[in-house]
């Protein structure tokens, strides 16, 4: 959550002529409802159950990037499993760097709703913390601090690139 994924998929999609799908948004348009709605209608449990149904049909799509939740890879056997049909990038970046993104961003996180200051920071690093078991799982870990303008963006995507081996 945070780290850039929308964005760094965008581009990265554009220069690899693939379509790019952001999971949020595809269960946000399939729903007719705001992840934040869902969370609070149907709770974490029910979100991460209807977030792993669609995971699986998104997976079933060709030649596409798809960025995922920030929770996505920690529940059921979804990080296997995005590893068993495509390539992942775990995009790590620090929880001062993601606190930075969030506040530009101003998108609604139900996790952290009436969390500021030295608090959002202290429960990002906790679920950093949890959550990087399952993180480490991708097949490439990218180190985003430096990500704070287009030019940027770029770079990282030709990185990415790079990195995996992909010629664009």
């Amino acid at each position: 959550m945070g780290a850039g994924k929308t964005s760094v998929g965008k581009v990265l999609a554009r220069k690899l002529g693939l379509s790019f799908y952001d999971l949020d948004f595809f269960i946000e348009e399939r729903f007719r409802r705001k992840v934040a709605e869902i969370f609070a209608e149907r709770g974490e449990e029910g979100f991460r159950k209807i977030e792993y149904n669609m995971l699986h049909e998104l997976a079933e799509f060709e030649d596409i990037v798809i960025a995922v939740g920030g929770g996505t890879p920690c529940f059921f056997d979804n990080m296997d499993y995005m590893n068993s049909k495509g390539i992942t990038v775990f995009m790590n970046a620090s929880p001062e760097i993601i606190v930075r993104h969030l506040k530009i961003s101003h998108t609604v996180r139900p996790l952290l709703q009436q969390k500021q200051g030295q608090e959002l920071i202290d429960h990002i690093s906790h679920h950093l913390k949890q959550r990087l078991p399952y993180y480490e799982k991708a097949q490439y870990n990218i180190n985003v601090d430096t990500l704070d303008s287009f030019e940027k963006i770029d770079q990282l995507v030709d990185h990415i690139l790079q990195t995996v081996g992909v010629n664009n």
